[in-house]
């Protein structure tokens, strides 16, 4: 069932409006994308998708949805919270005009959206293959490409940014489904500066949003020049950045936020 829950109306105020996949859980990327950037003058759309929650070990809270939308709206953001299956090809578009109808034009679009579950080359299905796909790929190009079509902001004014990993061996899925999708935001920015659209991708590596284990976060803090894992709002400080008018000279480009790691170390 579609839900929409909206505070001030965006088409008072002249706040920019922008839509964040992939925002569901306190201690995530998204969670911290969006509140950082409603605190910096945005109203927010975002999607969430708790069956894939549920099948993680880190489960559902849908609590923290609803906790979200009442912080945004602390902060004066107008909100559109949107469940969507971003693995149907028909739930970009939805998603974009659900949000643009709520809250007005969009001028950015910030994927932190993600299907992952570790597999390896020989034990990867055909079928958790081809989701990896559908939800880290083809939705993106999808939304990008809604996105663009709709994009009636003044000339340079419009923002895509994606958050990407570069996880390959044991994580074969994933990794390569991330991979074509930086190539594909890497496209948008060349096929969008008829727009003044920019578009970059934030690898933001090894970020503490509850999947590591304590082994495992030493070893990523050994490897780490500033001796910590990173965190959110470490993320979502780059991408509010990237999203104001003084991002507006990076385009193109494949970022990375990790503290510096170690060469051979991964990030």
């Amino acid at each position: 069932m579609q839900q929409i829950t909206t505070g001030k109306t965006s088409r008072s105020g002249n706040k920019p409006a922008v839509l964040i996949t992939g925002v569901s859980r306190k201690i995530g990327i998204g969670y911290a994308l969006a509140r950082t950037l409603a605190r910096a003058g945005w109203n927010i759309g975002f999607t969430y998708y708790r069956d894939y929650d549920e099948q993680m070990p880190w489960g559902s809270r849908p609590e923290d949805v609803e906790d979200l939308i009442q912080e945004l709206k602390g902060y004066g953001a107008a909100v559109c919270s949107q469940p969507a299956d971003l693995a149907d090809p028909e739930e970009p578009r939805r998603v974009i005009r659900e949000v643009r109808d709520n809250l007005g034009p969009l001028s950015a679009l910030v994927m932190s959206h993600c299907y992952s579950v570790d597999s390896t080359i020989q034990d990867t299905s055909l079928e958790s293959f081809e989701r990896h796909f559908r939800v880290n790929t083809r939705a993106t190009w999808l939304l990008i490409r809604e996105f663009s079509r709709l994009f009636a902001g003044t000339f340079g004014t419009g923002r895509i940014v994606a958050i990407t990993s570069d996880h390959t061996a044991g994580n074969m899925p994933y990794g390569a489904s991330k991979g074509a999708m930086d190539r594909i935001v890497l496209a948008a920015a060349q096929e969008n500066r008829s727009r003044g659209i920019t578009a970059n991708v934030i690898n933001p590596g090894a970020t503490d949003t509850g999947w590591m284990t304590p082994a495992l976060e030493q070893q990523i803090r050994r490897n780490t020049f500033l001796n910590r894992i990173g965190t959110p709002q470490d993320c979502a400080n780059l991408v509010e950045f990237l999203c104001s008018d003084r991002g507006c000279w990076i385009n193109g480009q494949v970022l990375y936020s990790n503290g510096g790691v170690e060469p051979g170390a991964g990030g």
